[in-house]
């Protein structure tokens, strides 16, 4: 073939300029990359070292699912475009919810078996998904969107006051296990609410520390300036930049230790089901698998959107085809021990920003992380950042995710159809439930809780079925395709 006939999206270029564009679009995605592992490892309270495994585990995921997603596998996985591939925010609200209900390597196991078990359900409704864009016009994807940022933002707050206000004491963890095992008893015999005593709690000393809101606040001006001052690529990574300057003051202040890194090994392979076989709970899949379809959803329209920044067209197998990779890269997330996989909207951006087209960046990119991923050292230092320093960019790292579906909802039309705003505020309302009253499910069937209690996924119902009620299932395909272009961080 002449080169002259090669789209830029199959354009190869010289391995050092791949080593470059591949280096930047790891780091543009790298802090929302380790978030997740980061909040859902410290809810489930387990231990540093497992905490750096799940680190691990996450970039090591990330480059497999990456290059399967860009480089194509067969006709059935792949878009074959410049597409990196990340652990989506979407599903951290359910995971935390899990992880709350129960904590340790018994809640990670559930938690990868529901993620198993979406994998596989997303794999085989892809292509019905991909023919369901017309259900999620802006005013659904911006109501879900903004609604992730908001949930979230309680994690990004609790980390800049140092972790939550009350600790269960670590002695009486066994003790508080039975407790509940035999309040459930009761209460099934009694066919009851499940009722439990007073549970041991002390105060967190660190909580809503000076010095550590100081450096919380430190890492977010420290951001803010990078965003006002600097333009491309510093200011893409502004967040990660910011992340390494509070560092910088934490270790100044002798308030970080890398004692854990020094004893991580250098190298060191990921393997699958590190935290034991995953256990299988029906009602947490089909949570999963609601997440996972509006996921797909949002990886649809960014698809779209790069379809049309590349200039290079796709049709429904295509699409299908990226589709289906979102699920086996969840499917493989659960096996590696972590979560479900979306294209990262943050590189979609940076694709338009760059105008490097070709989708080999993205295959350096994948490879970066896989390398990143077997390296524990790495994946410690991470484990290591005190919370405080992660909350000064929890609080831009989740606003903008509120921001980014609050964007998306300033292209709905609201002047010739007030209808969408009933959609906005009652879908938004229903959100806010599990988070003005988070025992709002107490006098209902426990089975129905992991469900009940995401704001997400109950704004997610509501917006989808208030936008029938209303509008009906009117296509707007268009709209998908600029909401997708708007949003700029998962």
């Amino acid at each position: 073939m002449n080169a002259s006939t090669v789209h830029p999206v199959d354009e190869r270029l010289p391995v050092p300029r791949l080593a470059a564009l591949g280096l930047q679009h790891v780091l543009v995605m790298y802090a929302g990359a380790i978030a997740v592992p980061l909040i859902v490892g410290r809810a489930l309270k387990l231990t540093p070292e497992q905490v750096a495994l799940l680190i691990s585990a996450d970039l090591f995921a990330c480059g497999i699912v990456t290059l399967i997603q860009s480089m194509g596998v067969t006709r059935w996985f792949g878009i074959r475009l410049p597409v990196m591939m990340g652990v989506t925010f979407a599903a951290v609200g359910p995971m935390v919810a899990f992880a709350n209900a129960q904590p340790g390597v018994d809640g990670a196991r559930a938690i990868f078996g529901a993620i198993i078990g979406a994998g596989i359900i997303s794999m085989i409704i892809a292509p019905a998904i991909s023919k369901m864009l017309r259900f999620f016009p802006p005013v659904v994807t911006g109501t879900i969107i903004t609604i992730i940022g908001v949930s979230l933002m309680r994690v990004g707050v609790g980390w800049a006051m140092g972790g939550p206000a009350f600790l269960a004491q670590r002695t009486d963890v066994p003790k508080l296990v039975e407790m509940v095992d035999k309040a459930k008893a009761s209460a099934a015999a009694a066919s009851a609410p499940i009722t439990l005593g007073p549970i041991p709690m002390v105060d967190n000393p660190g909580y809503g520390a000076l010095d550590n809101m100081a450096i919380a606040g430190f890492v977010l001006v420290i951001v803010l300036l990078l965003v006002k001052y600097t333009k491309g690529f510093i200011a893409n990574i502004s967040v990660l930049l910011g992340i390494v300057a509070g560092c910088a003051l934490a270790i100044a202040m002798g308030k970080m230790n890398f004692d854990k890194v020094g004893k991580a090994h250098w190298f060191d392979v990921v393997t699958p089901f590190a935290f034991g076989m995953p256990t299988f709970d029906i009602v947490m899949i089909l949570t999963m698998t609601l997440v996972m379809i509006v996921v797909m959803i949002e990886s649809t329209g960014m698809f779209l959107a790069l379809s049309d920044i590349t200039g290079k067209k796709i049709d429904q197998p295509q699409l299908a085809a990226g589709l289906r990779t979102d699920g086996l890269g969840t499917l493989i997330g659960g096996i590696f021990n972590t979560f479900p996989y979306t294209s990262f909207s943050q590189n979609v951006g940076l694709v338009g920003v760059t105008g490097v087209r070709s989708r080999y960046v993205t295959i350096a990119g994948g490879l970066i992380m896989l390398f990143l991923g077997m390296l524990p050292k790495m994946a410690a230092f991470v484990e290591a950042i005190p919370q405080y320093v992660l909350g000064g960019a929890g609080l831009v790292m989740f606003g903008m995710v509120a921001a980014t579906g609050i964007r998306i909802l300033s292209t709905v039309d609201y002047k010739n159809n007030r209808h969408n705003l009933y959609v906005v505020a009652l879908a938004i309302g229903f959100g806010l439930i599990p988070l003005v009253a988070p025992r709002w499910t107490q006098q209902m069937a426990h089975s129905l809780h992991p469900l009940l209690e995401s704001g997400i996924l109950l704004t997610a119902v509501a917006a989808v079925l208030l936008n029938l009620f209303f509008n009906g299932a009117k296509g707007d395909t268009a709209g998908a395709i600029e909401a997708a272009k708007a949003a700029e961080a998962h």
